[in-house]
């Protein structure tokens, strides 16, 4: 009887398969089962071979890169010990022959077969690299065409990398194809863009420093930006600075960018000025501070430029840190002084003015002096003239030939005035000149050169309101420790708004 209630109790297999049938089925309620089959024929399961050419339909649309052959499904192959020794060493010497040393790729997992291996090499050459190019970083034939390289190129010719680059990109930063592109690319892409940098310069901030896309976020990036900030840097320059300059991202604070921030505050230079340098010229992040800043210092002072006058100096021309110094001011000193007769310490005057002239052409520097010369001015005062107003070897001569015609023609005033502010010809002729001049005349008022055209154009009105001519003050110069000392007035306390180093900024810097 207890057999009979077991038989009873065991469902009979016919009863499991119809079951079986009826879950695998994709929609039971649309189709009508039969007796003799419970669940209708999915036409792509009928044949098991039909599988692959299922799966082909979906894996062979139109990629971003159409001229590549996408490569052979190779997934599903099982190798054993054996066999995968014996696919390796016929692999290694299919490298070989083509001249790619294998020996760095021992501790990686090659495919399956030498096919695969071939496609994944053709692609990297239809990219652009050679032979050289994939022996300097063969770990790159451990990627995938389909799973690493595809992903990772497409992306990045979609933010901003042009296929025709994407060549070079990989062959300065072949890593990349390693990379994930939603778990590595896209934050450094994200953290970018909330840097302010456009959109349309991203690939070109890549492409200069491909090594960010390898970054963390929270480390090196993070920390240099915080700093900068810190310092006084607007938070809406970082964008441009990196746009210009992105390696600064990679540089150590405490290595590398503070110290130079540092000694820059040690020679007198404000903070607030140093941060607007670097938001005008963040290159000068990337000059060394042991083998170029300080010993270019030391050249400057040695060539008889006072130290009070390198803040000045630096502000109005912050590259004179990474130049080649010693050797571009012995040229330029020669130069003054067998060509334009001025000697050594003349030339430091000039220099602590215009540190620009370093870097000047001697021949644009010689046209204005020519120019200066022909119009019957004495060489010694010409000297005097560009000693006093270095701008002058940065004029052009047509500008000047206009301004000089019209000082002869219409106010008819000697030259020994010009040689006494030769600052005349820095002025718009059309602008600031020829409308002063007629003002002047028209109230029938003789005053110097300097009077009227060395002030903005509300203090010439309330001078031509004024019964009389007050002397000419001097303007705001730069005070050791970085504070504004303005003329007939106290240095400016360090209560004041920070907006004094802003002043100061606008007065005496032009980057």
């Amino acid at each position: 009887m207890s057999l009979s209630v077991l038989r009873r109790r065991k469902p009979s297999l016919s009863v499991i398969a119809n079951r079986q049938a009826q879950l695998f089925c994709a929609n039971p309620s649309s189709v009508t089962p039969s007796t003799q089959n419970p669940c209708p024929q999915i036409p792509h399961l009928q044949n098991p071979f039909r599988v692959l050419r299922f799966h082909a339909s979906f894996s062979t649309q139109p990629s971003k890169f159409p001229e590549y052959e996408m490569p052979t499904v190779t997934w599903g192959v099982v190798q054993g010990k054996k066999e995968k020794l014996v696919n390796r060493v016929i692999i290694c010497d299919y490298l070989k022959s083509l001249g790619i040393i294998p020996d760095e790729l021992e501790s990686l997992e090659l495919p399956s077969t030498v096919e695969v291996m071939r496609e994944r090499v053709e692609f990297l050459q239809r990219l652009g690299l050679t032979i050289d190019d994939i022996n300097e970083y063969p770990l790159m034939l451990g990627c995938s065409v389909r799973k690493n390289m595809i992903p990772v190129l497409g992306y990045l010719e979609k933010i901003g990398i042009s296929r025709p680059k994407l060549g070079e990109f990989v062959k300065n930063y072949p890593q990349v194809l390693h990379a994930s592109v939603i778990v590595e690319l896209a934050p450094v892409i994200r953290l970018l863009r909330g840097l302010d940098v456009e959109k349309e310069d991203i690939g070109y901030v890549l492409q200069k420093y491909p090594e960010l896309l390898g970054f963390k976020l929270e480390g090196t990036m993070s920390t240099s930006v915080a700093y900068l900030v810190s310092i006084g840097v607007s938070p809406r320059d970082i964008g441009p600075m990196v746009t210009q300059y992105p390696y600064f991202l990679g540089m150590r604070v405490g290595t590398t960018i503070k110290p130079l921030v540092d000694y820059l505050v040690s020679l007198g230079l404000p903070k607030m000025i140093v941060a607007k340098m670097l938001e005008k010229r963040a290159s000068i992040l990337g000059y060394d501070l042991e083998e170029t800043v300080k010993p270019n210092v030391d050249c400057l002072i040695s060539f008889g430029i006072r130290r009070e006058a390198l803040p000045f100096v630096i502000a109005q021309y912050p590259q004179i840190l990474g130049l080649p110094l010693k050797a571009k001011l012995s040229s330029q000193q020669y130069f003054f002084n067998s060509k334009l007769k001025i000697d050594p310490e003349g030339f430091a005057q000039v220099i602590e003015k215009m540190p620009q002239i370093v870097s000047l052409n001697q021949n644009v520097i010689m046209k204005p002096v020519e120019f200066l010369l022909g119009r019957a001015i004495s060489s010694s005062d010409v000297a005097k003239m560009v000693v006093k107003c270095p701008q002058l070897v940065a004029l052009r001569v047509p500008l000047m030939k206009n301004s000089f015609y019209f000082y002869k023609t219409e106010m008819g005033r000697p030259l020994q005035e010009l040689v006494d502010f030769p600052e005349y010809f820095t002025y718009s002729l059309e602008s600031r000149i020829k409308p002063r001049y007629q003002k002047l005349k028209s109230k029938g008022m003789r005053c110097s050169l300097d009077w009227f055209l060395n002030c903005s154009d509300q203090r010439f009105e309330e001078r031509l309101q004024g019964d009389y001519i007050e002397s000419v003050t001097i303007g705001p110069s730069f005070c050791m420790g970085g504070k504004l000392e303005l003329p007939g007035s106290e240095i400016l306390s360090d209560e004041e708004d920070e907006s004094d180093d802003e002043v100061l900024y606008r007065r005496t810097v032009s980057l």
